[in-house]
This record gives C-alpha cells, structure tokens and sequence, in this order.
C-alpha cells in the first residue's frame, strides 16, 4: 500500500486543537479518529443515504459516457475519497470499458484512506493514495499533479457540500486541464435533508470528534440548524453547534482547553443546494460546462459531469 503524507498526523493534532479553542471545527475533523471513522461509515450505511447511492449507480451504469471522454488511460483522483466504496464501482467499469485506469484516493483520514487504497488494490487498479486536506488549494494542486494521465475528479459523497462551495468549485476548475472532467454531486434541498442528519446516527456522527476527547451527552447536547446563504439564490445549509451544560476541562492534544458552561462550539456544516443553485454554481462561477446529469430517482441528490 503506497500514501503519499502532505498532512501529517502532527500537523492535524496541532490544527484540531487550535480548532477547538477556537470553537469552530471544520469538516476534516469528523474523520480523523476511530470514534469518527466509525460513526461516518455508520452513517454512510444508513437508510437515508441509500438515494444517493442510487444516483451514483445510475451514473455508473452508463459509464461510456465517461469513458468515452478519455482516449486509453484516466487517473481517477478523487478528493474526499472516504472508504472508496463507492469509488470501485466506477474504478471496475472504466476498466471493463477498456481504459488503463490508475487511482489516487485523497483524504485527511489515514484510516479512510487505508480502506480506500486496500479496496482499490483488491480490483487490482494501480493506486497511490494521498494524505491531504482538500480544503486547501496547494494540496488541491499537488493531487492534480499526481499522474500526467488526462483526470477525472472525483468530488461525490456530498463531499462540496461540507466545504465553502464557492471557493472550492473555484480552486478545482483552476486545478483542471483542457482534457480532464469532474463529477461533483449535491443534495437538493427538500424537507428531508435537516431529518435526515437530525437522527441518531447523524449525532453520533456530529458528537464524535468531542467524544474521542472524552466528552459525553452529560456535558452538552448538539443542535442542528437550517440557514440560508445570502450570497446567492437557493443556497441552504444545515450547521451543527455544542452547547455545554457545564464548565469543561478538555485535554486536546498538546494543551488543555476551557469551556464554560453555555458556550458553543460550531461543528461542520454541509450546503444543500436548488438544482438552479447547483448550475449555476458549476456553470456561472467555476465556469465549468455540465456534459452531464443524472438525478436520483426520488430528486434527493444530483450528479453532474463537467469539463472546462
């Protein structure tokens, strides 16, 4: 098994901790620890996620239509790989279509990217996974330049939707070549995506950066909350925030930490989108062009391919 490390474990203890005295931690946290790994994979086998993978399958099954954007050969750089499940499935059919396929999961999480690298090597693809944060563009820009192979990023998993959409549709246009194309999903907003996360599962998933630190229920509660982005039409996201019913002592790494009672800590958030918003956030502002689009049978979720 072969990673790349851009962001070290040292590294990511420092940024979690200065996170937390912060009081806001973003995305890359809640799939660092074993509690974390083990509450997303959780919530990845739920029910309520069961329509995007449905999306992602209806994508998968016409696969000529990517296919046939690549001459012999792709690397499949997928930003955010998770546990690469849902990667294989399309890794196996660019293969089956006759493509010399090569594959580079990148992730935060060391054990989300060991399953991935493992999962893929089991398909026999050539694989090289990559420790990153892709919420930063220097790491954006040195995935991109894994292989000199024509790409195809992989943004899938609602994996934009925990991050600033419209920075991050910006630096990976910016990343993408003439022959390159991007699959980038999103979940439609509808009166399911706030139940969806607001269930046992979704707050284990929420808790469990606090809970690797010791913290339990009897300390706080989460709470989840719909808001609109002002900065453009039909722009929606779900936040989550700590509340502590009393004061804290928290032994982060490599310091300790005070929180007292009725404080907050913001937790990750994840964007829900119109399908007008998605567009336009693909098309108008990272100036891509949608080859394709694919919708999950009950609308929940859009699967969109792009190139420059």
């Amino acid at each position: 098994m072969k990673i790349e490390v851009l962001l070290t474990e040292t590294e990511i203890c420092q940024e979690f901790s200065e996170a937390l005295e912060a009081r806001d931690l973003p995305e890359k946290f809640f799939y660092w620890s074993p509690l974390s790994v083990d509450a997303w994979l959780a919530v990845s086998r739920d029910v309520a996620y069961e329509s995007h993978l449905h999306s992602w399958n209806l994508l998968v099954g016409d696969i000529e239509k990517i296919a046939g954007r690549y001459e012999s050969a792709v690397a499949v750089v997928s930003l955010g790989a998770g546990d690469g499940g849902k990667d294989v499935l399309l890794l196996k059919a660019l293969d089956k279509a006759s493509l010399d396929v090569e594959y580079f999961p990148v992730d935060a999480s060391q054990a989300l990217l060991e399953l991935a690298c493992a999962a893929a090597e089991d398909a026999e693809i050539d694989t090289l996974g990559m420790k990153a944060d892709i919420s930063s563009p220097m790491h954006l820009l040195l995935a991109s330049d894994a292989s000199e192979q024509p790409k195809l990023f992989l943004l899938t998993g609602s994996t934009l939707g925990g991050l600033d959409p419209l920075d991050q549709v910006r630096h990976i246009a910016h990343c993408m070549h003439e022959k390159d194309c991007l699959i980038v999903d999103a979940e439609i907003q509808d009166g399911s995506a706030l139940p969806s996360r607001d269930n046992p599962p979704g707050r284990r998933f929420a808790f469990s950066p606090l809970a690797s630190l010791g913290l339990t229920r009897e300390d706080g509660d989460v709470r989840f909350e719909l808001k609109r982005d002002d900065r453009h039409e039909g722009l929606h996201l779900i936040t989550r925030h700590f509340h502590a019913a009393r004061d804290l002592n928290i032994a982060a790494p490599q310091r300790e930490i005070m929180l007292q009672r009725g404080e907050r800590v913001s937790l990750n958030f994840n964007y829900t989108y119109s399908p007008d918003a998605f567009r336009w956030l693909l098309t108008t502002h990272g100036r891509l062009q949608i080859l394709e689009e694919v919708s999950s049978p009950d609308g929940r979720f859009m699967t969109a391919l792009c190139s420059r």
